[in-house]
């Protein structure tokens, strides 16, 4: 059977953001910060909803957050992916 819907993953980035961002000495605070400046208006508890793949994670903001850490793009994408389920959700929902 496959998971819950409230338990499917909404980006394949989080954890390697996270891992980068505590490898660097980075708060979420300073990583919104630096995002900000860069363009994607970003709080800290997107941060941590994006770390925790409870957020999803568009394209361009995939390239920004690459950007704020200085890492390429392919730094944040897994080496493996995990077999995907379509996320059925309200964009809008507050899982």
């Amino acid at each position: 059977m496959s998971e819950p819907l409230q338990r499917l993953k909404r980006n394949t980035v989080g954890v390697n953001v996270r891992t980068i961002r505590e490898e660097t000495g980075m708060t979420q605070t300073e990583l919104a910060v630096k995002c900000n400046l860069l363009g994607f208006d970003v709080s800290r508890e997107s941060i941590s909803q994006i770390e925790r793949q409870i957020r999803g994670v568009s394209d361009i903001e995939m390239i920004l957050l690459a950007r704020a850490l200085r890492v390429d793009l392919e730094a944040l994408v897994p080496e493996s992916i995990v077999e995907w389920q379509k996320d059925t959700r309200s964009p809008f929902s507050k899982d």
